[in-house]
């Protein structure tokens, strides 16, 4: 499983790129201008991610604009569902209304931070990311 993890805190994204290690390469992008830019160049290469995890409040672009554009990038090459990578926002908003927005432009999972490793487990499993 190839993973792009988006997150601006240090230590957010070494903690996320501990726990995905093996299950393959865990690529980091610090904002969300990157993380649109690092999917459109994995695709383009014919080595898309599986996986992105990502933070909503960032510097430059937040997470759920970035969401936004990978997923009408995503549209545009009218891609299938199952060519779509998967989505979670990782995030300390703790908010419902911004839960609803995240699937709304169509994250596919949502953990609140500090990301434990069984919850992160957990929701690999239910999206078959993982056994």
């Amino acid at each position: 499983m190839k993973t792009l993890i988006v997150e601006d805190e240090f230590t957010g994204r070494l903690l996320l790129q501990e726990f995905l290690r093996i299950y393959g390469p865990a690529h980091i992008a610090a904002n969300g201008r990157e993380a649109v830019e690092a999917v459109r160049l994995a695709r383009a290469a014919g080595a898309p991610y599986d996986l992105v995890c990502m933070d909503i409040k960032m510097p430059e672009m937040d997470g759920m604009e970035a969401l936004r554009h990978i997923r009408a990038d995503e549209e545009a090459a009218a891609l299938a569902p199952a060519a779509m990578c998967r989505i979670i926002m990782t995030t300390s908003v703790d908010d419902i209304k911004k839960v609803f927005a995240a699937y709304r432009s169509l994250c596919d999972g949502y953990i609140i931070k500090p990301v434990a490793k069984e919850k992160l487990t957990a929701t690999l499993r239910e999206l078959k990311l993982i056994l």
